[in-house]
């Protein structure tokens, strides 16, 4: 039984983690842009939905692609936090995003971990 946990609680909690940064994309949907703006503004938007969705197909089968994949997507975010507070662009606000966006990714890798280390 505590197997199988393993096996699905990553998976499924990187599925809800995409489909949570796939929520932001929706911003830009507004009556001040045309049609073909607001679909190249949604593509850009969902680049990292893609790549994410993508990797996930190979870490099902190997646990340690979504180990690495999701710990450097939660160091990227911090990365990109860490650069606006260097450049003078920090608000306090953004370590809520920091904790809301880092902090899931880095629980899946972690839970990745655990299922690659219990299948061994």
């Amino acid at each position: 039984m505590s197997d199988r946990i393993f096996y699905w609680l990553p998976r499924t909690l990187s599925i809800l983690f995409i489909l949570f940064l796939a929520l932001f994309s929706l911003d830009v949907f507004s009556p001040d842009y045309t049609i073909q703006e607001m679909m190249l503004a949604f593509l850009m938007h969902n680049i990292p939905v893609f790549i994410l969705s993508i990797l996930l197909i190979v870490a099902w089968k190997y646990e340690i692609v979504g180990t690495i994949v999701f710990s450097l997507a939660g160091l990227i975010y911090l990365g990109l936090i860490a650069n606006q507070a260097i450049s003078g662009n920090f608000e306090w606000f953004m370590i809520g995003w920091a904790l809301n966006i880092s902090g899931p990714a880095f629980l899946v890798a972690y839970l990745f971990y655990l299922s690659k280390k219990r299948k061994v």
